[in-house]
């Protein structure tokens, strides 16, 4: 019997492990990206959302969240790698004509939000294929940021945007640690190494350390706004009097406070105001086609990534979601945010 038990153990491991040899030698999808598949990052697979049979593509690309580049899923990409890999699909697929962005996020990591802005950039300007913003709920800060390199910009009325700004959180716990008991033993090789550190009293902190801070503040908002200016201007350049130009007067509302769809256009910040289906519309007339399939591209997840959970350390395995799903990333200190902080639970 203890043999049988131990016979059947090892038949089952060898058909779970041929099981993973086959689902990486086999997709699980009957389309196949043009010049072969990536053999890094993330595995995509087609969807289609609306069937017009059209031989014509619209690729949906959805941001939905606070933007970040931590990892995100169980196969160990961030959101800044499916985007990525969902651009590089779109731009090797002769079929597909148009992407339209679908944007709901507060905003994000500066470096994240800037990452997906090039790739959006990159790909219109390689492709020649025109990027439509559809805005949700709220696109504000990095959400308006990703935005901005889109030939063509839909904000509903209520869609709540702008917020064009820079933001840096950090904690000064020193007054906790003195009514507990504690104090710290700091050894640094410069002044300016414990830059940003909670663990100092106020008038411990150098008044230069101000300045520099401001200053990488200061560089990065001026940034944001060079990103808004050119991409706004390239798009007004190709829209011609179809689209929105900025206002004159629109750095003065970019002091970091949020704006409605309606604000928005008047100020030149988006080009209409509409729905997903307009977004649609208005991408289907800048590529030139009268119809088109909508498409998105998923991850694909197969027994591998099963497999992968058994090498799970036990920590780790209290932290395994078996729907697969994405963890909502915690804010960290000490890190740069294109981010309305209101909109954040």
């Amino acid at each position: 019997m203890i043999a049988a038990i131990i016979l059947i153990g090892l038949l089952a491991i060898s058909v779970l492990g041929n099981f993973a040899f086959l689902s990486r030698a086999f997709s699980f999808n009957n389309t196949f990206p043009s010049g072969g598949a990536s053999v890094a990052g993330p595995r995509l697979e087609e969807w289609l959302l609306e069937d017009h049979h059209a031989d014509n593509k619209i690729a949906v690309i959805t941001v939905d969240g606070i933007i970040t580049g931590q990892t995100l899923d169980q196969a160990g990409n961030s959101m800044v790698d499916v985007i990525r890999a969902q651009l590089r699909r779109a731009r090797r697929d002769a079929r597909v004509k148009a992407v339209v962005l679908k944007v709901n996020s507060p905003g994000g990591e500066v470096m994240a939000s800037d990452q997906i802005y090039r790739a959006i950039k990159s790909f219109q300007d390689e492709s020649h294929k025109p990027v439509v913003c559809s805005m949700g709920s709220l696109a504000a800060s990095g959400g308006y940021y990703i935005s901005s390199p889109c030939r063509w910009i839909v904000a509903n009325d209520l869609t709540i945007t702008g917020s064009i700004g820079v933001i840096l959180h950090t904690w000064n716990y020193r007054g906790l640690m003195d009514k507990v008991g504690i104090w710290p033993e700091t050894f640094k090789s410069g002044k300016f190494k414990d830059m940003l550190s909670g663990e100092r009293e106020t008038n411990q902190i150098p008044p230069e350390e101000y300045v520099m801070v401001q200053n990488l503040i200061d560089q990065t908002y001026q940034k944001f706004k060079d990103v808004v200016q050119a991409g706004r201007a390239r798009a007004h350049q190709l829209n011609k009097s179809e689209g929105r130009a900025l206002a004159d007067d629109w750095s003065q509302y970019a002091d970091g406070r949020v704006l409605s769809g309606t604000e928005a256009l008047k100020l030149g910040f988006v080009d209409q105001l509409g729905d997903f289906q307009d977004a649609v519309a208005r991408a289907r007339e800048l590529a030139g086609i009268s119809k088109a399939n909508l498409v998105e591209y998923r991850e694909r997840y197969d027994i591998s990534d099963f497999l992968r959970l058994f090498g799970q350390s036990e920590s780790a395995a209290h932290t395994v979601k078996f729907d697969l799903g994405l963890d909502v990333p915690k804010l960290q200190p000490g890190y740069l945010y294109f981010l309305s902080p209101t909109f954040v639970n």
